[in-house]
């Protein structure tokens, strides 16, 4: 007996950290994480772009997850409301405060470019244009919705396709009936299913979240941010503005509850939102958080939440606005109220077709600038010079979006009586 007590001497430390790492709550965990691989970042410099695979495994993890998750979770939401006016009524409400807070967004970095003057001064010289993706018009995105095979389209990620099917789905089955009791069982099965194996892959958050933050920090640095400080600050400060204010008002107008446990209570999935740029990737734990910490329903949460990483893009509004300002600067279009309403309308609409995956927005500046009278090859030099740095940016302004995402379900919960109230304004137990 005595000859094992030296080998289970060796193991006994490793038992006490991993007891410590998973006693820990996962919000901490993800923190150190970031904070960690930025120190990684610095230290490492371009070396830190051999951890990047891991970070990209995470992502990929997370991003297999979306579209069953989607399809599963608004189908088995819808299927579970007992009225189906109320589908319309929780829709109507979602995609107002969508549309609405995307409206306020353009608007607050339009405001900010004009104010602080991020373009004035900046030189495009020696800068390479970058190529432009064709925008799709609104008609085109509105066709697209409907899909021809709706498998191809879940083959293919398309979210948009992906949600109308499932809403259809979810409501032939609130009116089937007795019949389609069965297929109701299956799916909401399959829901429960997901949001398990996404409460298992979110244990390797914090690895991600460390390798992605690292290869950021070590291949574009602090220094990256010189070039374009101005602009920056206008991203940080409309992305605080939006986060805080904007949705803060939400919580507190329209929802009627306290703003502080809301804030406590996501930085789950505030934190990958940031070190992924995706929200996209975010759904799955936003769906998670959503009803574990905030106490959205089930039916309320897979029903918005979708809805959201296509129609819930107010970063996006805010920094296509941004650079709408700073675009005009840069080439001394002097702007007036009619261009400001005409570009924070546009902005919202553009916002709805972009995908939600990293430096989308980008591509999106044409429709945006060519109602100021800027052409294709100015748009490319604008992104081109953009572009090398646009990362961070990304991470900063894809915050709001998710802020936005859990901010209006449980706005809409509250509305239509699906908001635990106890479980919102406790601490969760991790």
């Amino acid at each position: 007996m005595s000859s094992h007590a030296p080998s289970a001497g060796l193991f006994r430390p490793a038992r006490l950290a991993a007891r410590l790492w998973f006693a820990t709550p996962l919000w901490r965990r993800i923190l150190m994480g970031l904070a960690l691989g930025a120190v990684a970042g610095v230290v490492l410099g371009e070396r830190a772009q051999d951890l990047k695979w891991i970070g990209d495994l995470f992502i990929r993890l997370i991003r297999m997850l979306v579209t069953p998750l989607v399809f599963v979770t608004i189908a088995a939401g819808v299927s579970a409301m007992s009225d189906p006016a109320r589908l319309g009524s929780a829709g109507l409400k979602t995609m107002l405060l969508y549309f609405g807070l995307m409206l306020i967004g353009a608007a607050i970095g339009l405001g900010l470019g004009a104010l602080i003057q991020p373009g004035a001064g900046v030189d495009l010289d020696g800068v390479v244009p970058a190529p432009l993706a064709e925008a799709q018009d609104l008609t085109a995105i509105l066709t697209n919705i409907v899909p021809l095979n709706p498998i191809a389209a879940m083959a293919e990620g398309d979210v948009l396709a992906v949600i109308f099917f499932a809403l259809l789905i979810g409501g032939t089955l609130l009116v089937t009936g007795e019949e389609g009791r069965p297929l109701r069982r299956v799916l909401e099965s399959g829901s429960a299913v997901l949001l398990r194996v996404v409460q298992f892959v979110m244990e390797l958050a914090p690895f991600g979240v460390f390798a992605l933050i690292a290869w950021v920090m070590g291949t574009s640095g602090p220094t990256a941010f010189v070039s374009v400080l101005r602009l920056s600050c206008c991203v940080l400060l409309g992305a605080a503005v939006q986060t805080f204010i904007v949705h803060g008002a939400v919580l507190r107008l329209i929802a009627r509850v306290p703003v502080l446990p809301f804030y406590r209570d996501i930085v789950d999935a505030v934190a990958v939102a940031f070190s992924t740029s995706s929200s996209a990737a975010t759904l799955p734990v936003a769906l998670r958080v959503a009803q574990r910490n905030l106490g959205v329903s089930p039916a309320i949460a897979s029903t918005v939440l979708p809805l959201g990483v296509t129609l819930s893009m107010d970063g996006t509004a805010l920094y296509v606005g941004l650079l709408a300002a700073f675009s005009a600067q840069v080439f001394g279009v002097a702007l007036g109220p009619a261009d400001y309403l005409a570009i924070v309308a546009v902005t919202a609409l553009v916002a709805l077709g972009a995908a939600p995956v990293p430096s989308a927005s980008l591509f999106l500046l044409a429709a945006v600038l060519s109602v100021i009278g800027l052409g294709p090859e100015q748009t490319a030099l604008i992104v081109g010079f953009i572009l090398p740095f646009d990362r961070p940016l990304d991470m900063i302004r894809t915050v709001p979006n998710c802020t936005s995402d859990l901010a209006v379900a449980v706005a809409v919960a509250r509305m239509e009586g699906e908001l635990d109230l106890v479980t919102y304004k406790e601490r969760p137990l991790e």
